[in-house]
């Protein structure tokens, strides 16, 4: 058994916020083998989660607010956004059932945000995402003018 508490919780918040990539995960599922994949988000504003899809093998993600404020971006095909979905503290949508095979990305809209997400397993690394060809890599360049160019969209789409 697991305690997720307070602490535990603010901890995971400080260790995304000290990481380079500025999110951090607390997996409570005990193998990547595990049929079903539990674990909590941390994530603080600036992170880059590339758009990618979990088609091959299909699988349904669901997405649940604990701290903060997200937003859940759902892309076409072609790069294009499709919807914003705000999230979490001050919202009206506490969580999302993304099914198996659409475009997305997560954002963070404040400092010290989590969301719970569980997915089926098993997680294979070289297979766990199918990574946007229309979006830049983690970690380059072009990420930083992407998610520029995203949190802009985002933004104007969070105040309609």
């Amino acid at each position: 058994m697991q305690i997720i508490d307070r602490d535990r919780l603010d901890q995971l918040s400080r260790t995304a916020a000290e990481s380079e990539r500025r999110r951090k995960n607390l997996n409570l599922h005990g193998d990547y083998a595990d049929p079903c994949q539990r674990l909590f988000n941390a994530m603080e504003p600036g992170t880059y989660i590339r758009p990618h899809r979990h088609l091959d093998p299909p699988k349904a993600e669901c997405f649940l607010a604990v701290r903060g404020r997200m937003a859940l971006v759902v892309f076409a095909d072609n790069g294009d956004i499709e919807r914003v979905v705000p999230f979490g503290s001050g919202c009206e949508v506490l969580a999302v059932d993304l099914p198996a095979g659409l475009w997305h990305s997560m954002v963070a809209l404040e400092p010290g945000s989590i969301f719970f997400e569980t997915k089926p397993g098993p997680y294979t690394p070289h297979a766990a995402k199918d990574l946007a060809p229309w979006a830049p890599a983690e970690g380059t360049p072009e990420a930083i003018g992407f998610l520029t160019g995203l949190m802009a969209t985002v933004d104007s789409k969070c105040r309609d």
